[in-house]
């Protein structure tokens, strides 16, 4: 469910500032009124891209969080455990290494 979320959002961006480069390359050709406008559409885009990769900042620091204190609880729970299990991942680590 969170993977598509982050797909749609990095899609939105995508578009949004695609539509933004598109309206400031025909902003640049024109001059007036329509220049304006079209500038002023672009930034709109802009800030709207900004405030989508903001919202996707906050969801990701309170996943991490998440996980973080997730992981701490467990290590305290299992702090001999938690150590076979890093001593297991450094030696397999170390062995894939050693093959190079």
């Amino acid at each position: 469910m969170q993977t598509s979320n982050i797909k749609t959002v990095r899609n939105d961006m995508r578009t949004l500032i695609k539509e933004a480069q598109d309206l400031f390359r025909e902003a640049t050709q024109t001059t007036g009124v329509k220049a304006d406008e079209l500038r002023a559409r672009g930034l709109v885009l802009l800030d709207t891209a900004m405030e989508r990769a903001q919202e996707v900042q906050v969801i990701a620091m309170e996943k991490g969080k998440v996980a973080a204190q997730t992981t701490d609880d467990l290590v305290r729970e299992h702090p001999w455990q938690a150590v076979g299990v890093a001593a297991g991942a450094g030696l397999l680590i170390g062995l894939l290494l050693s093959r190079r």
